[in-house]
């Protein structure tokens, strides 16, 4: 990525109780307005420092497959805030034309609640069971709900949410 080509890039922190509710996805491609239908898949993202960003792109990929959703489907890449800046994660959002979605320590414990996979490294070092559902869910909504559990190559995992019903369950 250019110095003069930029991700859009959100950070969702944890709700305070009575504050108005995170948003549930980011429309349009980074930069653009939403268009057409639309986009509420969010793919979350944990990855190892050595991983690139075509390993991200290729899983993203795959969980797509997975899923029969249509790339236009995605709205957003989602990971920790701590790694939003990581070349490879700004440069698979960048590849993906989507905005990249930096999740608050709070806000990934908080949509923890909502994993189904436990990794026991994962837990003992971010207090989630898995850091690639707990960013998808958060960055999905409090509605939103998984619609592919986390996947995982050699270096990432991802985890596909949709936000509340905007996809046929």
């Amino acid at each position: 990525m250019g110095a003069d080509e930029a991700v859009t890039v959100a950070i969702i922190q944890a709700r305070v109780p009575g504050a108005p509710p995170p948003p549930s996805v980011l429309p349009g491609s980074a930069g653009a307005p939403a268009t057409a239908a639309p986009r509420a898949l969010v793919a979350g993202i944990g990855f190892r420092h050595a991983t690139s960003a075509a390993e991200i792109l290729e899983l993203v990929a795959e969980g797509l497959r997975q899923t029969d959703l249509a790339s236009a489907h995605l709205a957003a890449l989602a990971t920790a805030a701590d790694r939003a800046r990581d070349p490879a994660i700004r440069d698979a959002a960048h590849t993906l034309g989507v905005p990249l979605v930096a999740v608050g320590v709070e806000a990934l414990r908080e949509a923890g609640r909502r994993v189904v996979t436990r990794s026991v490294r994962i837990e003992a070092l971010r207090g989630v069971g898995s850091l690639a559902e707990a960013a998808a869910l958060a960055a999905a909504g409090p509605e939103g709900r998984l619609v592919l559990p986390r996947i995982a190559s050699a270096g990432a995992t991802c985890a596909l949410a949709a936000s509340g019903d905007a996809l046929s369950s």
